[in-house]
């Protein structure tokens, strides 16, 4: 199959930005530090030439670029996914190198802040699998997010108990998406305007009862405990890459666990075929006896109550009490990971991390005194997805029942 015009000409037009940003990179020396007190071995601290490192950065990207037009043109065959990932990292890198030269790059904290901003999204990323790889669109992940932080918030803050919080916070996000469902499969009602609604109503709400009932008394309502961080012995000590993956809240890793276990229930599993089979044709589904309605409430709730779960790590894992719309619009970046990662698990998680780690650059960057506005930082996972929907990862195709209701014959 011949590859699209449309990704080598977006990689020539990133490479020829890359060789600007070589000429603007100040030849300076940016120290790398990523040790920690729990490693077992302390690495030193890296000297890299700023310079250097984004010539070297250019040179790559010019260099795939050019197999990108060689491949179409002359081997009429498809750019491999490994030139991709590569490009985008010689880029990223390019970009670290040139925010951060001169000045001293905490890689291990800026990874750990990254994944802690990830994990909502990459729970709301899995929901929103769930929901459209079986038909319905679910734009209201925000909104099970929003219940999960305030369903965990109220309950802990009451009964004291953690694992009782993590309960609410899965029923709420359930609770809604049961809604949804029941709107969108039994009613047919349609799947946008529902999920626009429900977010509307939920933030209404939680905002009624925060002012109404958990200001009133806060020590009562609205002071959860939070999980304590939990050191895997040998793998939280190896440096970098243990203290940012396990060294870490029960919360994230039942989420490694829900990215895995979504992935191999989806493709691996009876249930998973029949879920994407109602999400791809569910007129088929339904003549060779697969109960569609049935399906497409059951795996919706079980995305909704992975979103719920989601939002407790805000109230339970990071914060510790509840506030106002907390959730600052998190769903619909969850929603643009799962386009990014074209519905599919592991690929969405990854989006959701690129997204963390913008997010959470704009505060390394502060720290140091950048001069580079923030704004500008916020904008980059959302060019990425513009980027990628365009065409550098290929065409971008959601199951093509989303957002259609089913009306059995």
């Amino acid at each position: 199959m011949k590859q699209s015009i449309k990704s080598p000409i977006i990689m020539t037009v990133v490479a020829a930005l890359s060789i600007w940003i070589y000429l603007i990179t100040p030849d300076a020396v940016t120290m790398i530090a990523s040790t920690t007190a729990t490693d077992l071995v302390a690495l030193p601290e890296i000297s890299v030439p700023t310079k250097l490192l984004g010539l070297v950065a250019a040179i790559v990207q010019l260099a795939l670029a050019g197999y990108g037009w060689f491949m179409r043109n002359v081997k009429n065959g498809k750019l491999g996914r490994w030139a991709i990932v590569l490009f985008g990292l010689a880029f990223v890198i390019q970009v670290l190198v040139l925010l951060f030269a001169g000045k001293s790059m905490p890689i291990t904290s800026l990874l750990q802040g990254s994944l802690a901003l990830a994990v909502p999204l990459i729970f709301g990323s899995l929901a929103g699998v769930l929901s459209e790889r079986v038909g319905v669109v679910n734009i209201a992940i925000d909104s099970q997010l929003l219940i999960g932080a305030f369903s965990s918030a109220l309950i802990a803050s009451l009964s004291d108990n953690l694992y009782l919080g993590l309960v609410a916070a899965i029923i709420g996000g359930a609770l809604v998406s049961w809604v949804l469902a029941v709107f969108s499969v039994r009613y047919v009602v349609d799947q946008i305007i529902v999920g626009v609604v429900l977010n509307v109503l939920v933030v209404g709400l939680t905002n009624f009862l925060y002012s109404s009932l958990l200001t009133t008394d806060i020590q009562l309502f609205n002071a959860p405990p939070r999980f304590d961080k939990i050191l895997i012995p040998v793998l939280g000590q190896i440096p970098v890459i243990g203290p940012v993956l396990f060294n870490q809240t029960l919360i994230v890793y039942l989420m490694y666990l829900a990215v895995i276990g979504v992935y191999v229930a989806l493709f691996k599993t009876r249930w998973g075929l029949r879920v994407r089979a109602v999400g791809e044709y569910p007129k088929a589904a339904d003549t060779v006896g697969i109960k569609v309605f049935r399906t497409r409430y059951i795996s919706v709730i079980i995305g909704g109550a992975l979103a719920g779960l989601g939002g407790s790590f805000f109230t339970l894992g990071q914060v510790g009490a509840f506030g106002k719309e907390m959730t600052n619009g998190a769903g619909y970046i969850a929603l643009a990971a799962l386009i990014f990662g074209r519905w599919n698990p592991i690929y969405a998680a990854m989006a959701a991390l690129l997204f963390g780690f913008a997010q959470n650059l704009q505060y390394g960057l502060a720290i140091i005194g950048s001069p580079v506005p923030s704004e500008f930082l916020l904008m980059l996972p959302y060019a990425l997805t513009v980027v990628a929907v365009a065409g550098l990862v290929g065409k971008v195709t959601g199951p093509a029942a989303a957002g259609k209701a089913y009306v059995k014959a």
